[in-house]
Parts: C-alpha cells; structure tokens; sequence
C-alpha cells in the first residue's frame, strides 16, 4: 500500500513538471507568427532615392535639412528636433507657427549642415534630398536612417507623400491633401471660375542678388501652384531653362509682360536691381504695371516655402490679391 502511494506520488509530480516544462517553453516560443500579434513592427521600411531604407516605426527624434523637409513635418505634426536654415537668414521661416519652430535646433546651412551638430541631438531619422545632400549620404547614414527624395521644387507633392511615410504620418497626410485640393477650388472659383483663370496670364518674377532677373517658368513651386489653380502663363515662361525660369537683365524685362506680375527679391533689393529695374521706364510699361496688377510677396514664402503650410498661405495670398 505504500509503494503504490508512492508510485501515484511520483506520477503526479512528473506530469506537473512536464506541464510547468511546456508552459516556460510557449512563454518564450520564437515562433513568428506568436510574436508578431503581440509584438507591433519597430521599424519600417521606406522606399527613397536610395533605395529601401528601415527607419522608426514612430521617430521620436526627427532631423530636417531643408525647408522642404521642415514644411512637410510641421504640417504632418512632428516638430524636429534639428534643421537647417537658408544661407541669407538665421532663423526659420516667419510664415510657420512660431510656436512650432521656437524649440528646433540650428544644425547650420541649407546643403551645408553641420554634422557634428546632428549627431549631438541624437536623431532617429533624418529628412533631406539628393540634390541638397546627397554627397554626403554615407556620412549621413551612420549618424541615423537617412530619408532622401531626388530633389525639391516642382516634386514637393511627391516629396511630402514620401515624408509622411517616413515619419509615419499617412493618415494625417490625407487630410491634408483633401484640405489643400479644396483651397484650390475655392481660389479658382474666386477668380471666375476655370475659363476666366485660364485667360489671365500669370507671371512670376524674382530678383536675386548676383544674378540676373528670373522670369519662373513652370517647372517649379511656384509653377506647380499656379498650374493647379488653372492660370494662364505668357509664352515667354515655356522658353524656360529646363521649365525653371528664363534670365534676363533689366534691359529686357518687357519679356515679363503679363496680365498679373507676382514679384520677390532675394537679398539686399539695391544689390538685386528690384528697386532700378521697378522704377525703369520698360517696367513700367508693362501691362501689369499700368493696371496696378504687380504684387510683392515674399520670397521665403512663395520661393523657399515648399510644401503645403506654405502653399495654403500662398493661395490665401494669392485670392487676396488677385480679387482686390
């Protein structure tokens, strides 16, 4: 009778043991598909100019190389840690949210960042293109992920789509573009509707300092926009280099004749010739100069912004003026 209590004794505890056995092994099974319901993805991978590139599935830390960049993650929500400003300021771009931009880090010059600056702020991922930083994409890369587009410019849509991705910010993206898409109508409208934009010529015309005048043409930002809203454009524009702009001097500036004359000025107006070619008899020949239809704005919005914060003052802008 003792032995068989025994016996019975010895089987309970070796079936318990086998159980706990089994237990511990499930807890700490590899098998993926046991992981992956319980265990969200840590990174993600982004298709870029580079190719296939993993980065955060939630960037915390997030470094911006141009205005482009800073535009596309303050509208998606995401405030940088670090960015870049153009050379002719030290400050970021007035036309977004103080209160967005008053933490962000300087980390040096548009195409020209200070790398050990970036590496001290510790990024998770960093934003910027080839044709801004490109060269030193290597270098780029062994600080955190590195997210390029191609370039910048009249691909800001496909740029932003590109960003929203790598931060994350897909859905956020969305709405932006539904909000973005009803502005335009509501502008297009505001002028006459799609047959009276159509027969207004637009041009867009920037002074730069050490260097000749540039009538835009509508390979660009600016280009894209006025595009979208259905304006016309003077034939000179699609004698644009590569669709970007045609030079001129201010002896020439009677080929930027339109019904509508937007301008900016990069740097000091004296040294870019704003202020003797505006006051020249040709300028003031031009149709949009005798029926009060030139427009200053500024060049850190209308050239520099890129992206679609921007875009959405630039139209507000834009339907102001152009319904006066």
């Amino acid at each position: 009778m003792t032995t068989l209590l025994r016996d019975r004794r010895a089987l309970v505890a070796g079936s318990l043991a086998v159980t706990a056995a089994l237990t511990l092994a499930g807890c700490g099974s590899s098998d993926p598909a046991a992981d992956s319901s319980d265990s969200p993805a840590k990174t993600r991978t982004v298709s870029t100019a580079n190719g296939d590139v993993e980065v955060p599935a939630s960037p915390k830390r997030v470094v911006v190389l141009d205005s482009g960049e800073l535009d596309s993650a303050i509208t998606l929500g995401v405030r940088p840690v670090g960015a870049t400003h153009s050379a002719s300021e030290d400050a970021f771009p007035t036309y977004l949210p103080a209160s967005e931009t008053k933490d962000i880090t300087p980390v040096g010059e548009i195409a020209n960042a200070n790398l050990e600056s970036v590496a001290a702020l510790k990024p998770d991922l960093i934003l910027t293109s080839k044709v801004r930083d490109g060269e030193r994409y290597d270098e780029l890369s062994k600080i955190a992920p590195t997210v390029m587009t191609e370039a910048t410019g009249s691909a800001w849509k496909e740029n932003f789509q590109v960003h929203a991705e790598a931060l994350g910010k897909q859905a956020e993206a969305k709405k932006v573009l539904a909000t973005y898409d009803t502005q335009v109508a509501k502008v297009t409208e505001a002028l006459g509707g799609k047959e009276k934009a159509a027969a207004t010529d637009v041009n867009f015309v920037r002074f730069v300092e050490g260097a000749e005048i540039r009538i835009y043409g509508k390979q660009n930002y600016i280009g894209s926009l006025l595009a979208d809203i259905g304006t016309g454009r003077p034939p000179i524009t699609d004698k644009a280099k590569d669709g970007f702009s045609y030079d001129v001097s201010p002896e020439k500036i009677d080929l930027a004749d339109a019904d509508v004359i937007f301008t900016s000025t990069y740097g000091d107006p004296g040294k870019a010739g704003t202020t003797k070619t505006m006051n020249s008899g040709l300028w003031k020949g031009l149709k949009a100069a005798k029926n009060d239809k030139v427009f200053k704005v500024d060049d850190r919005l209308w050239i520099a912004g890129i992206g679609y914060t921007a875009a959405g003052k630039i139209l507000q802008e834009f339907e102001t003026s152009m319904t006066k």
